[in-house]
């Protein structure tokens, strides 16, 4: 394939900057960087621009560099909140990617960021608080904390309500329909069932025999030799 050296007008990213000498296939060359004045072909008239384009080139990184360290500050105190869907096990359905950060800096702060600068070691895929780098510049780095949070309610139990206060236990039933307290005397539970026994008539209680009397004829005969 045909190659071509060009000098480059703008900054390209995976190319070059403003005043480099790069060589790029003829095709791409004639066919996207030259119409787009993304760069112009290597003459000596055009040499002449590499200072000026060198010039310009430091004004912009060191804007960069400015801008992009304000920026890492701010993001430092900043927290994006993600929310996503969860089993009722509390797993996520899939993980959080760079995309998403991206999506919500710009929806949450309003912060345009280039998705290849969130660098991502591992996809987050559980909840809670996480930090994240930023490569914001090669001279800049930044952490910014994500916050991954539940969409899906959490199922909360009914509460068990307590037995009232001072409220004393209720008596146990046995299989022969009686009530018996808990706790009393063997004849208090049978005062309770004789009391509570249907149609069984309350028996009074049988006085005592008087004491049998001899008559004093019958005494004088027992004490006589």
């Amino acid at each position: 394939m045909a190659k071509t050296e060009v000098i480059l007008i703008q900054n390209i990213v995976g190319l070059g900057g403003e005043s480099d000498q790069v060589k790029v296939a003829a095709g791409y060359a004639r066919n996207y960087l030259l119409p787009q004045g993304l760069a112009v072909p290597l003459t000596s008239a055009n040499r002449r621009r590499i200072e000026a384009l060198k010039q310009r080139r430091g004004e912009r990184e060191a804007h960069e560099f400015s801008s992009m360290t304000e920026l890492g500050k701010s993001i430092a105190n900043l927290i994006a909140v993600i929310a996503v869907k969860t089993g009722e096990d509390g797993k996520m359905f899939g993980t959080v990617t760079s995309g998403m950060i991206t999506d919500q800096l710009k929806r949450q702060f309003d912060i345009v960021l280039e998705k290849r600068k969130i660098h991502l070691e591992h996809p987050i895929k559980a909840l809670g608080e996480h930090e994240v780098e930023l490569r914001l510049h090669h001279q800049v780095t930044a952490t910014l904390k994500v916050r991954v949070e539940s969409t899906t309610p959490i199922a909360v139990p009914a509460p068990q309500t307590a037995p009232a206060e001072g409220k004393e236990p209720r008596a146990r039933t046995e299989s022969r329909g009686h009530r018996r307290a808990e706790g009393a005397r063997p004849e208090e539970n049978a005062a309770v069932e004789a009391a509570e026994a249907p149609g069984r008539p309350e028996r009074k209680p049988r006085a005592p025999k008087a004491e049998k009397h001899e008559a004093p004829e019958k005494q004088e005969k027992r004490e006589k030799p």
